[in-house]
């Protein structure tokens, strides 16, 4: 029964997870300046397997601007149709991340990211920092609208850019039982 137990407890202990993960995205061109926050994001790792997943809930991203706000959500995101993005992959290089010892670790995360209903293989460098019994991952990269069917309106194409810069910095806790 003591054996099963420590099991289950190490098993546990390779996760890390948030409900509260961070998520903003940023564009600009001479005319606006966008950007939006997502404090809501999902995310869980396996830091044995290196398995990595995000989810984001489309309505959580919010905007100095309601009308912004009114207009990503439903002009170009359609997130009553496409409620959540979400992200699949892996971390690549797993096995040089020391997730027992404090420090700042390079970190590649490999897989498939999905916005608007498209699904595209997307490869991101980024950190992960591990500080005790939590994790912050960090990224940044950038998505091109016309990837992933995000139609911009002919009267909003001098406000908003082609891509759009996403940032990434989640702060995991690891699993317990």
């Amino acid at each position: 029964m003591l054996v099963i137990l420590c099991t289950t407890q190490m098993a546990f202990a390779q996760k890390y997870m948030t409900r509260t993960g961070k998520i903003s995205f940023f564009s600009s061109t001479p005319v606006e300046k966008i950007e939006a926050f997502n404090n809501e994001t999902a995310c869980i790792l396996d830091s044995k397997s290196g398995d990595i997943l995000f989810q984001a809930s489309i309505k959580s991203f919010k905007f100095e601007k309601e009308l912004m706000q009114e207009h990503f959500n439903e002009d170009f995101m359609q997130s009553d149709k496409y409620p959540k993005s979400d992200f699949k992959g892996k971390v690549t290089n797993i096995s040089s991340i020391n997730f027992s010892k404090d420090g700042s670790y390079p970190a590649t995360v490999a897989g498939k990211l999905t916005i608007h209903g498209v699904t595209h293989d997307v490869s991101v460098p980024g950190t992960i920092v591990v500080k005790g019994n939590d994790i912050t991952t960090n990224a940044k990269f950038q998505v091109k609208l016309a990837d992933y069917n995000i139609k911009v309106p002919s009267m909003m194409t001098s406000k908003v850019a082609e891509k759009m810069e996403i940032t990434v910095n989640s702060i995991l806790s690891q699993v317990n039982k």
